[in-house]
């Protein structure tokens, strides 16, 4: 068979901070075929083959009516694509082992990964204090990436996502000193609320979505929008730590109880830069989920978003350390 013929070495020839493609795919089947993979839709008169770039693919999410053949696993395990299994829509995301509210993907199983990462990780995981100040790290590589997409993106200037804004000034202003000030995770998860509140106040309030909340089972499309986005991230983050070989319970600011946490605090990087945003902006304008996605997966292009997350889990493993890991990512 051509399937035969390729080695997960001749899969993995782009890294994949560099890759460009999430697919979300629904009423179709994913199968191998003559050394690729495709997806199956049924069509009234035909049945048409779409194919899947799997080389140049960091995350695969299949929805509602999907399948999966096993040697279409084979091969997606072999390029170091990951697989989730959600909802329509991207939302929410089901997962192999059915543990509530917790993200988990199915990864690639390869052993010989290099071990730097999950070793430096390790060597300040068990301190509190420094496992408190890695959180501060990403708190504050957060703002750094939001004032980067910021300043950078004219969609976002001209929707009125100016990152000089007086109120989102001192409200960056209060997340700093709080940050500095934090004892423990908890209050590193408090300040991040209370900025995040700020954050949807002013996307509600450019955008004219007036009498906003944000509820995770709403059906408005802000917050609809906004779940989709974050899942979206969490796919990102998953494929980072993954690469780098650090296991998703390792966090350093959710709690070190809830599996899978280390997704969500590597997800923050990014999501108050380019998802709320867009989110906001796309329900104004009233957008498909299928256009927003397409917004959503852009920016993450434009703006390097997985470069930025490798940058900083692999500064944050090696800090202090003379070693600056493997290009493997």
């Amino acid at each position: 068979m051509v399937a035969e013929s390729f080695s997960p070495s001749d899969l993995k020839t782009i890294l994949h901070s560099k890759r460009a493609n999430i697919f979300y795919l629904e009423y179709c089947r994913v199968m191998q075929k003559d050394g690729r993979v495709l997806y199956l839709t049924e069509a009234k008169k035909e049945n048409q083959y779409f194919n899947i770039p799997i080389a140049n693919t960091t995350v695969l999410l299949l929805g509602n009516g999907t399948s999966i053949t096993q040697a279409a696993m084979r091969m997606l395990s072999q390029a170091g694509v990951l697989v989730g299994f959600s909802g329509g829509g991207g939302t929410p995301l089901y997962m192999a082992n059915n543990v509530e509210h917790a993200i988990e993907w199915m990864t690639p199983q390869s052993e010989y990964r290099p071990t730097e990462y999950l070793q430096g990780w390790m060597r300040f995981w068990f301190d509190d204090a420094k496992r408190l100040a890695a959180g501060k790290q990403i708190q504050t590589a957060r703002i750094e990436y939001l004032k980067r997409v910021w300043q950078k993106d004219g969609d976002l200037k001209q929707n009125g996502f100016n990152f000089n804004d007086t109120s989102i000034q001192a409200a960056l202003k209060t997340f700093t000193t709080r940050t500095e000030q934090a004892k423990k995770q908890s209050d590193l998860l408090l300040t991040e609320a209370q900025l995040t509140k700020v954050l949807y106040k002013f996307a509600a309030n450019n955008t004219k979505l007036d009498g906003f909340t944000r509820q995770h089972q709403s059906t408005d499309l802000a917050n609809d929008f906004l779940n989709h986005g974050n899942y979206l991230a969490y796919g990102l983050a998953a494929c980072t730590l993954w690469v780098l070989g650090i296991p998703h319970g390792f966090a350093v600011m959710h709690g070190k109880t809830r599996r899978g946490a280390l997704i969500f605090d590597i997800a923050d990087l990014i999501k108050d830069a380019i998802v709320l945003p867009w989110a906001f902006i796309c329900a104004k304008e009233n957008a498909t989920e299928q256009e927003f996605r397409q917004q959503i997966l852009q920016a993450f292009t434009d703006h390097k978003a997985l470069d930025y997350m490798f940058e900083q889990v692999k500064a944050i493993a090696l800090q202090g350390s003379q070693d600056k890991g493997a290009n493997f990512e």
